[in-house]
């Protein structure tokens, strides 16, 4: 028997706490066409939910316990555990096409690092709450994020294995994939968008699930600013312009082909100007020295 070839590539998935969806991931991801020797990883962050039973429907899909905190800590361990010179990162919430593999093969062989498209899908049916009406036109915006900002949601991102260890690990606590995105291109690498690199991802359903998320953003970006005593100004009018930004924004939502009804829009419109005028009090507290854990 001859051994078994070495994987091309290593798709990376973290995990807490959701496997009804990370079933969804891997039974996509294993209905896709392999051009090159695949092996898949999901590291886990020490979930209280079993594993066994999902680990025995999918055999060829390694499984690794990290009990360190945080996604990033868990993309730095399926790293470590793996060995392929490509590295494909995928979230455990991603449904990837049915050709994602294929694309990422042939994207990454020209490029060094690359953002795929996320597009945003709703698991529950119509109509839309304001948080999913809100999310279809504001969350994910990967082309913008590469082509303006200078970083890729790990998401749905593709390096090369030589380039994660030259730029270091990600950082658990920061914004972690601005962050690395920002310290590879201060290396020189670049970062290059693929609308065709395609993954799905569910909306947030409800004001509760979309205000963690946010909650969690606002403490990784005041992390990544690194905002001590001299920071704390220009935090602070970071805060004032996140309080105007909603009227600069309204035309988005006003005029998106995403949002199919009168209704949906003044829900998003709604939920956008909640959520930017919470941000921007979650950012005068951060700028005070006040904890958000109570926010």
């Amino acid at each position: 028997m001859s051994p078994p070839k070495s994987p091309a590539a290593t798709v990376i998935i973290p995990h807490y706490n959701d496997l009804d969806r990370l079933a969804r991931c891997l039974a996509a991801l294993e209905q896709n066409p392999r051009p090159l020797p695949v092996e898949v990883l999901v590291i886990d962050n020490g979930s209280s939910e079993s594993l066994e039973a999902l680990a025995a429907r999918h055999p060829e899909v390694r499984f690794v316990i990290e009990p360190g905190r945080g996604a990033a800590t868990a993309r730095n361990r399926g790293v470590a555990e793996s060995r392929a010179p490509r590295l494909f990162f995928l979230d455990a919430d991603c449904v990837p096409a049915e050709d994602w593999l294929t694309v990422a093969f042939r994207r990454i062989e020209a490029a060094q690092i690359v953002g795929g498209a996320v597009r945003i899908f709703d698991e529950t049916p119509p109509p839309r709450s304001g948080a999913q009406a809100f999310e279809s036109v504001f969350a994910f915006r990967q082309e913008d994020y590469v082509r303006h900002h200078g970083f890729a949601v790990t998401a749905n991102l593709l390096t090369w294995r030589q380039i994660y260890e030259d730029t270091g690990p990600l950082t658990h606590g920061l914004a972690e994939d601005k962050d690395w995105c920002h310290r590879a291109r201060a290396k020189g690498y670049r970062i290059d968008y693929a609308p065709d690199l395609v993954v799905a991802h569910p909306s947030r359903s409800d004001w509760p699930a979309l205000r963690r998320k946010w909650l969690r953003l606002t403490r990784e970006s005041f992390a990544l600013a690194h905002a001590g005593q001299v920071a704390r100004l220009p935090w602070i009018a970071r805060a004032a312009l996140v309080t105007l930004s909603p009227f600069g924004h309204l035309p988005k939502v006003l005029f998106s082909p995403r949002l199919g009804s009168a209704a949906e829009r003044r829900r998003a419109a709604s939920t956008l100007f909640r959520l930017r005028f919470v941000r921007a009090g979650w950012m005068l507290r951060q700028a005070m020295g006040r904890p958000l854990d109570e926010a």
